[in-house]
């Protein structure tokens, strides 16, 4: 199997790529559009140097060749989300190119080459009600764009979600992208091919188009890549084509015969200038570019003992990474606080280091479990409080007592008898609602490990 993928990543710009509309997502359908979004007769573009500088610095992020001189192009083709016909996009000149982005896999670190970085601008939205109709919204008309294409270097389903998770890291890391894909920031599509062990050359690809999760992702190659062998064994010929991915039945489906670039009649646009950039200007970007996980994560894994997984977790967002560190000055537990710090990281930013320490202190001495941890971050958030004692006097701390744990889970197991019988049975996950009604019973505050081992234990003196 040979995996290439293009990814579309909406640019942190305020405003549009070539126009002055505000670029925020979720304002009132086609609120944010002007004559330039619209394509209305006689408005022309100008475009948006903050956009050229993001694109830049994700090139050099990921060690790609700048072109100090390139230009932007009209790929044609008829849509109803595309107002003007046409969308204004970079063909043969890219701005970035020949770039490359290193992943870890199991046996070791392997080189996803890139192909290509270029500029362009994004398309409508469409929207289908529940009278099946089709609505247009055009704010996100004209919002700018990096596509990153990569060669068809990776093997495997882990292999494109590992490079996806590095490369959102590195987007977010450079502070150019929101990566958010439940808002259509970061879309993938998927170009996917299957040859035999023998044969050298690509077999014939298919892609599926606008990816929204990374779990879909993964179900998508899996059932295209089987569908593919199947279709191999069977003598039957692969079309090229686009395919879309149904969330329901799991399955891809053919959309369209895949284009050919000549297909689109690309042309240079000609109411824009070529882009004309300072050897000094790109190395000034260079110089400033922010720090990235990749070079923090070696430091971090050594001075705090932390698994790679963890330090990619906290570097996703360098203001949790830099949380985390001031926060270590107040503390030894470092798997707890960074543990805490992961499992809360969409509000934990506004507790005060000195606080997660506290938290994490204690949930390494086992005085509190991991679920009163972020009920304690979520009442920091209303007020400030002296944590030890708010524990002491709520009664809050962890329940590590045997003897009253097998007790309530001598009660649990009398309210869960069918629970028992199908555990007996073979079905060990019958195990989660009896574990659930312990906790229940201790309001919350057992120990989860204890509570396991207990029932456990348990079910097997009953079996």
């Amino acid at each position: 199997m040979n995996i290439g993928l293009e990814v579309h990543v909406e640019l942190k710009t305020q405003s549009k790529i070539f126009c002055s509309c505000p670029t925020l997502y979720g304002a009132e359908p086609n609120t944010h559009v002007c004559p330039v979004c619209m394509a209305m007769p006689g408005a022309l573009p100008v475009l948006n140097k903050k956009a050229v500088e993001y694109a830049l610095m994700a090139g050099i992020a990921l060690d790609c060749e700048i072109n100090l001189e390139c230009k932007m192009d009209r790929k044609n083709y008829f849509y109803p989300d595309l107002p003007k016909a046409y969308q204004i996009s970079q063909y043969d000149v890219p701005l970035c190119k020949k770039g490359f982005l290193d992943i870890e896999t199991e046996s070791g670190n392997k080189r996803i080459r890139i192909n290509r970085i270029h500029l362009e601008e994004d398309a409508g939205k469409l929207i289908h009600n529940e009278k099946e109709e089709t609505l247009i919204d055009c704010n996100r008309c004209g919002v700018p764009l990096i596509e990153i294409v990569t060669e068809p270097d990776m093997e495997s389903r882990e292999e494109a979600d590992l490079f996806l998770n590095k490369l959102r890291t590195v987007l977010l890391n450079l502070g150019i992208s929101d990566c958010r894909m439940n808002e259509g920031s970061f879309r993938v599509d998927v170009n996917l091919s299957v040859r035999k062990q023998d044969n050298f050359e690509l077999g014939t690809r298919t892609e599926m188009k606008n990816l929204n999760s990374f779990a879909f992702i993964q179900k998508a190659i899996e059932y295209e890549f089987k569908r593919q062998v199947d279709s191999i064994t069977e003598n039957k010929p692969i079309e090229q084509e686009t395919r879309r991915y149904d969330e329901k039945s799991r399955k891809t489906f053919s959309m369209r015969k895949k284009e050919d670039a000549d297909d689109y009649r690309y042309f240079p646009d000609p109411d824009l200038v070529k882009i004309k950039l300072e050897r000094d200007y790109v190395e000034s970007i260079r110089k400033n570019l922010p720090e990235l996980a990749s070079k923090r994560k070696p430091q971090m894994m050594a001075k705090y003992e932390l698994s790679s997984y963890d330090c990619e977790m906290l570097l996703t967002d360098m203001e949790l990474a830099a949380l985390f560190e001031k926060a270590a000055e107040y503390t030894k537990s470092y798997k707890s606080l960074s543990n805490l710090i992961i499992s809360k990281k969409d509000s934990v930013l506004g507790i005060l280091p000195e606080k997660l320490a506290t938290i994490a202190n204690m949930s390494y001495k086992e005085l509190i479990n991991a679920m009163t941890a972020r009920k304690l971050i979520d009442m920091l958030l209303e007020k400030d409080f002296d944590i030890e004692k708010e524990v002491e006097e709520k009664q809050m701390g962890q329940i590590n007592d045997e003897k009253i744990l097998a007790e309530y889970a001598r009660q649990a197991l009398e309210m869960n008898k069918k629970a028992i019988e199908s555990y007996k049975k073979g079905n060990f996950q019958a195990i989660g609602p009896i574990i659930g009604q312990v906790m229940k019973l201790t309001r919350g505050y057992g120990n989860p490990e204890k509570i396991n081992d207990i029932v456990v234990k348990c079910l097997n003196d009953i079996s």
